[in-house]
């Protein structure tokens, strides 16, 4: 034997080794290249100890990428370069993913966990009798005002915000269906609503609400309520509980005349490899006391009633992040409003935060 040939066969010899070794390795801590799970989340969305705390019970890695958009999310799916086997989305970007054919139905047989749910919360038209998915975490929009900037004043409507002693003093997140639902709820209209009559009401009573908004903003509203630099918001529902447990002036509200009542669930991709290991997480996240500290964690509304009984009793009884029934049933769902109606509504947006400058 030569020795290029000795040294090819020594080479070949400790290739085989490491990979053993490294396999090894893998297995001994539970993992191996069919037993990973990959979960694709937004940001600052789960509590990192559940992870490890499934890793543990389970035996299986999870690998976690964060996403900050659902079109952003739905982009990523659709080209297939990443094989997630658990995915996030919200209520009308499932309705848009299962017209794409891009989800796997559910095998509730697998998910006993589910009757954890709060019937409220199941069976809702973006995914009839949930083949498709799970919820997550839910929640509204609404309101954040600063009772001691607003000298002790209340706010309880859209149309409060149109106050003239108002000039300069509310923050709008920068999202089309939001700020055009408001309008558009305002004027007692579907913040689903499609008529263009309807929308450019709305749009010319927004453009009305001009003097008194002082910027429309991305995530910076948190720090800038927090902070005092503007009295009023316009908030998901969870940003406005960390904002408020920075400042105690800060109060949230729900308008009576309604708002967006929104849903994140969690799904299987079409492109999913780990079927059964998606269906033990999901299970997993739907176990009462997993769903509790989750929900102490990341500060949204839990769909899951049996993990009510482990949280503490002044946060689910506070109406304002778990609305009472009579005002549940003011909220709406966003659907999918497709292609061309979603665009005149982001049309209309933009004329509005032109006409702001």
């Amino acid at each position: 034997m030569n020795n290029l040939v000795r040294f090819f066969l020594i080479i070949a010899l400790t290739s085989a080794v490491l990979l053993y070794s490294i396999s090894r390795l893998n297995t001994s801590q539970g993992y191996s290249s069919g037993n990973t799970l990959t979960v694709f989340n937004w940001g600052d969305y789960i509590d990192p100890d559940l992870i490890k705390q499934f890793e543990k019970e389970t035996g299986i890695k999870v690998i976690y990428e964060t996403f900050d958009s659902n079109e952003a999310m739905l982009t990523k799916i659709e080209q297939g370069g990443t094989t997630y086997d658990i995915a996030i989305p919200s209520e009308y970007m499932i309705d848009k993913m299962k017209k794409e054919n891009l989800l796997l139905p559910l095998d509730h047989s697998k998910l006993p966990n589910l009757k954890n749910i709060d019937d409220r919360f199941m069976d809702l038209p973006f995914d009839l009798k949930n083949k498709y998915s799970v919820p997550y975490f839910w929640g509204t929009v609404g309101i954040v005002y600063n009772s001691k900037m607003l000298h002790g004043k209340k706010i309880t409507s859209w149309n409060d915000l149109w106050s003239p002693d108002l000039k300069n003093e509310i923050l709008l997140t920068d999202g089309a269906r939001e700020i055009m639902g408001m309008g558009l709820n305002s004027l007692g209209y579907s913040l689903n609503d499609t008529n263009k009559e309807h929308l450019l009401e709305a749009k010319a009573k927004l453009d009305q609400l001009t003097p008194n908004v002082k910027a429309i903003v991305g995530d910076e509203i948190k720090m800038l309520l927090a902070n005092q630099e503007a009295s009023i918001g316009i908030v998901w529902s969870g940003d406005a509980s960390t904002i408020m447990s920075q400042n105690k002036n800060l109060d949230y509200v729900v308008p009576k005349e309604g708002s967006n009542l929104w849903f994140d669930n969690m799904v299987i991709p079409k492109t999913a490899k780990h079927i059964d290991a998606a269906h033990q997480f999901i299970n997993f996240m739907l176990d009462p006391k997993v769903t509790a500290k989750n929900t102490e964690y990341v500060g949204y509304s839990t769909p899951n009633k049996a993990a009510l009984k482990y949280m503490p009793k002044d946060v689910v009884n506070d109406e304002r992040f778990y609305p009472a029934p009579e005002l549940t049933k003011k909220l709406e769902v966003y659907k999918n409003l497709g292609k061309k109606n979603l665009a005149y509504y982001n049309e209309l947006f933009l004329q509005f935060k032109m006409h702001r400058k």
